[in-house]
């Protein structure tokens, strides 16, 4: 097992610089830049003020002010920052001493070939160097842990619920095939899994939140104004209480996969002569299902929890967030590929691929953990 897990983790070294290699060549063919995304900002004010309040002589302001954005980006401006997001270096004569600038004549700039700038990139994260957000003045490392509390409520939360109420009732569906029971029960969850969660979330704010019906939890937000001087019982309260819908919202679709795919493990089992034997050695039908069926029909359902918990963790916020105002790692994902945020983008995609290769190599532990007789090193 040794052996396997040291493949599996020097793996996870190609696997990783493939995943860098494609976001990083695709993101060169995409139009707008981040340097084309601060002269828009920068010229779009201007143009906005001009609107307003007319030409620069007529509102009162002068046409030589000095204001970049009413009379366009100079050069020197714009070559400044292709220096400053690292898509350029400055190279100086020989013997020039002192800091080199674009103005200086002695000065000019280079830009640097992206395969260059991608090897420096991987460089510095190599040594856990992710750089700082372009637009917000502050390191990738700070915005991924002011975010990460967000995406773990639902994340763990979602998980949780979901394995809580769609195991037992797997089991009670398998059980009692082809009853009442399974029938509405089946009926229920498609029904909730053909729901949009964007959907079900504006009919939860709607009925719970103010909408239109009642008033019983907040509307936006993971904690309530003073939330530092509560006691330890009234923040766990108000926690709750803030999660709870979008929490429901994030796992509503999450029920039917791990439900029926409880149950359909549980009817294999049953029906195998292991179960038939246990029953005619006289042993009670919840001894065979909770003492020999349950290990095995558990196996590829809480082998595959890591798997899920990451999924819900990465992929289903961005909507939730935006709905119920929560400014976790779905929000800051899309503003960043929105605004070509180039250090948040590859800085998370760099550190969350490692965490989700690793979950991988987690996930077949926990099969071997669930089922000792799955040899992973006997099967390479």
């Amino acid at each position: 097992m040794g052996a396997y897990i040291l493949r599996r983790i020097l793996l996870v070294i190609p696997t990783l610089l493939g995943i860098m290699i494609i976001n990083f060549a695709l993101t060169q063919f995409v139009p707008g830049g981040p340097i084309q995304q601060v002269a828009a900002r920068l010229e779009g004010e201007g143009d906005s003020i001009k609107a307003v309040t007319g030409s620069g002589t007529d509102a009162g302001i002068p046409e030589d002010n000095g204001y970049i954005g009413a009379r366009g980006l100079p050069p020197e401006f714009l070559a400044q920052l292709e220096v400053e997001f690292g898509f350029a270096r400055i190279l100086c004569d020989e013997g020039f001493v002192g800091e080199p600038t674009i103005k200086d004549p002695a000065c000019r700039k280079e830009m640097i070939p992206a395969v260059e700038r991608f090897f420096i990139m991987m460089w510095n994260y190599v040594r856990l160097d992710f750089g700082e957000s372009y637009f917000r003045s502050t390191s990738v490392v700070g915005l991924i842990l002011e975010k990460m509390p967000v995406s773990i409520t639902l994340g763990l939360w979602s998980t949780l619920i979901a394995y809580m109420v769609s195991i037992p009732m797997g089991i009670r569906k398998a059980v009692q095939d082809g009853s009442r029971f399974d029938v509405w029960t089946s009926g229920a969850i498609i029904a909730a899994y053909a729901i949009p969660g964007f959907l079900f979330a504006i009919l939860l704010l709607v009925l719970f939140a103010g909408g239109s019906y009642w008033r019983i939890f907040p509307l936006r937000g993971l904690t309530s104004e003073g939330f530092a001087e509560m006691s330890f019982l009234s923040k766990v309260g108000d926690y709750l209480w803030h999660i709870t819908l979008p929490v429901i919202a994030s796992t509503i679709s999450s029920f039917a996969t791990l439900t029926l795919l409880t149950k359909n493990s549980f009817l294999d089992e049953i029906k195998k002569h292991y179960v038939m034997t246990a029953r005619a050695k006289g042993l009670s039908e919840r001894r065979v299902l909770y003492g020999h069926v349950f290990r095995n029909a558990m196996l590829i359902v809480i082998a595959g929890f890591p798997g899920l918990f990451i999924s819900v963790f990465f992929g289903g916020s961005l909507i939730i967030e935006t709905i119920f105002s929560l400014d976790g790692l779905g929000q800051l994902g899309f503003k960043s590929a929105v605004e070509r945020d180039y250090p948040v983008i590859f800085g998370t995609l760099f550190a969350f691929g490692i965490i989700g290769l690793i979950i991988g190599i987690v996930s077949d532990l926990m099969y071997v953990w669930t089922d000792p007789r799955i040899d992973f090193e006997r099967r390479g």
